[in-house]
């Protein structure tokens, strides 16, 4: 992990040494802001940055950085009928989540620095990802074909051709590999009989529509986004924004 981050650290810290240039002479302004379990008061700079911009690279650590569309998990046929009788609602809705976050994102005035320009362009990417990821799979719930023009296709092709597919055998062998041990892992009993329960019910194709759609989700949806943050290195450039800071933590 400290080797995937340690291009970002060094940018990051070239972002400190920027913003802890001293104040000579300026009146320090109070910012109040939360944090993971944290209360803090920091103290800035108002001759070099600006309120808005620390509002902004704020909202782009914290609240933005969470995925603004409804849940959609999708493991019964109830669901999965559900889904499909409201597909064209669903859409829309997707829809609308995504323009009023892109508008969000646009809006944004952040630290004009380089590593913050760099988080907007990325979460505006991801957004575009979520997005069109999204509206896959629910058009494929109701037109599997639909995979087909995928942007997705190269990097989940196994699982894309297994749903598209028009030879049912191929489509059952993809399907019944998802509940193979595989590399030393061991399957449940309730696991295996789960799926061979899939396996005998009369609607056994959408059962494996289902499991193949969430396996191709799983795919795409790793395929964009980056490692997670453990060290918390942006939260960490962000509080060398201010002159001093004082933090209220909960107790672990």
């Amino acid at each position: 992990m400290k080797k995937l981050f340690t291009g970002l650290s060094l940018a990051v810290s070239v972002v400190m040494t920027a913003q802890k240039a001293p104040a000579k002479n300026n009146k320090l302004v109070l910012y109040s802001y939360q944090t993971f379990g944290c209360d803090n008061k920091g103290y800035f700079d108002s001759s070099q940055y600006k309120k808005e911009e620390i509002d902004g690279t704020y909202k782009l650590l914290y609240p933005l950085s969470w995925s603004p569309f409804s849940s959609l998990v999708v493991f019964n046929l109830t669901k999965l009928d559900l889904v499909r009788s409201n597909s064209t609602l669903l859409l829309q809705q997707v829809e609308s989540e995504y323009q009023e976050r892109k508008k969000e994102l646009n809006d944004l005035k952040v630290i004009d620095l380089p590593v913050w320009k760099k988080k907007q362009a990325d979460a505006k990417q991801l957004l575009g990802n979520e997005y069109q990821l999204r509206k896959e799979v629910l058009m494929a719930y109701s037109d599997p074909k639909s995979l087909q023009k995928s942007i997705f296709y190269n990097t989940c092709k196994e699982y894309i051709d297994a749903i598209t597919t028009d030879d049912k055998e191929k489509t059952y062998t993809v399907w019944k590999s998802l509940f193979e041990t595989k590399n030393n892992e061991e399957n449940s009993i309730e696991i295996k009989n789960a799926f061979t329960i899939k396996w005998n019910d009369e609607r056994k194709a959408d059962y494996a529509l289902i499991d193949l759609i969430n396996a191709f989700h799983n795919c795409a949806n790793h395929s964009f986004r980056t490692e997670a943050d453990e060290e918390d290195t942006m939260f960490k450039a962000f509080d060398q924004i201010f002159t001093k800071l004082k933090m209220d933590c909960d107790e672990p």
